[in-house]
């Protein structure tokens, strides 16, 4: 009990923690802290080599689900996305995140609008392909059926070659004090380098997840210029820019 005491205060100290670091912390095999995760599924999950509190995942516990979440909150991603839609400019070129949110806005975009648009994922990029004036560039790698996107170092590194006008950013959770989160880390860092490589910055989530955590922090608040809600878009001040629709 003393030790899955220990790995519940690291990770309760560090939001998430690895594997092999917790091996080391608590003195015994990766297989043995397999198995104690296993027999406290109610207060620990496993996630892409990652151990997490179940809480943190929200549902009881319960993974993300692609086709679970397309239906949960649809209509105020949609609303979001369509607040999104204002923030585009002819010529430019965009990332659109995976998930089941910014889906919306790759299907609200106008047939005769000229954008480069940057994904990685079916979901975003099906839409696109059909419309005319859509330049796609579909980031490829390993499939991650659990987000419908793909990932790998070569898709990483296009990425941070690729000059961006603007970053549309999905999330999973929005905490004050924990940060924005999502709930794969392999989309982590396509998150962030798109942010890092983007003039501009937008976080597009409902607000159903505000309060909430994921296990894969990704951002502060403050790092976006903008969070567009099914409210609108709520400029945030960065370097004295004031950003709006």
């Amino acid at each position: 009990m003393k030790r899955i005491d220990a790995l519940g205060q690291a990770i309760a100290a560090r939001g998430v923690l690895h594997l092999r670091e917790a091996a080391g912390l608590l003195g015994v095999s990766e297989m043995t802290v397999r198995r104690d995760i296993a027999a406290h599924s109610g207060r620990f999950a496993y996630l892409g080599g990652h151990i997490v509190n179940a809480a943190d995942l929200g549902g009881g516990g319960t993974a993300y689900d692609l086709a679970s979440e397309a239906d949960s909150h649809a209509r105020a991603k949609r609303q979001a996305c369509t607040h999104a839609l204002a923030l585009l400019h002819p010529g430019e070129t965009i990332f659109v995140d995976c998930g089941t949110t910014l889906v919306h806005l790759a299907e609200q975009i106008p047939d005769d609008l000229p954008l480069t648009v940057v994904c990685y994922s079916l979901n975003v990029a099906d839409p696109l392909r059909a419309k005319p004036a859509v330049r796609l560039v579909l980031l490829g790698g390993v499939y991650q059926p659990g987000s419908d996107s793909f990932s790998s170092e070569d898709s990483l590194a296009s990425l941070s070659r690729i000059g961006l006008d603007a970053a549309f950013v999905s999330a999973g959770g929005i905490h004050a004090e924990r940060g924005v989160s999502c709930s794969h880390f392999h989309e982590v860092g396509y998150k962030k380098r798109a942010m890092a490589g983007a003039t501009r910055r937008y976080l597009v989530a409902d607000r159903s997840k505000l309060d909430r955590v994921r296990p894969a922090f990704f951002a502060g608040l403050s790092e976006f210029d903008a969070w567009v809600s099914e409210d609108g878009v709520e400029a945030r001040s960065q370097k004295g820019r004031t950003i709006s629709a």
